[in-house]
């Protein structure tokens, strides 16, 4: 174990992200906070740093428990860190509006079939 880790390794080993490329474009976008400040992604990680990590609709509130540069099971990944419990609260009640109010589209996985393409053609031929 280290004193200090890269945000980018952290937040790959701590599954928030599933390459390290992904987690330095959310840190460029702005999408993760360090201490309330926008990081770069080499900037150096200690215990007790609080994270604010935006993945889609849900935002996570984490505080760094350890730091670990390899990339584990799950079980092991959740270890690095402890969520606050107004993140957990945040969290919940973005998954309940989601669930009963789904966002338009949230169904729709891959290509369109062929009978969607037929319907998708109508559809723009009729205007």
């Amino acid at each position: 174990m280290t004193e200090t880790l890269r945000i980018d390794k952290w937040l790959w080993a701590a599954r928030f992200f599933k390459t390290r490329s992904l987690a330095t474009a959310a840190i460029h976008a702005g999408h993760v906070r360090w201490n309330g400040e926008i990081p770069k992604p080499a900037r150096d990680l200690r215990i007790g740093d609080t994270l604010d990590i935006a993945l889609g609709p849900m935002r996570w509130t984490v505080i760094v428990r350890a730091l670990n540069d390899q990339r584990r099971p799950a079980d092991e990944a959740q270890q690095l860190y402890e969520e606050t419990s107004e993140s957990r609260a945040r969290r919940e009640t973005v998954k309940e509006n989601l669930r009963i109010a789904p966002m338009p589209g949230s169904g729709l996985k891959g290509r369109p079939t062929k009978k969607d393409r037929r319907q998708i053609h109508r559809f723009n031929e009729s205007y």
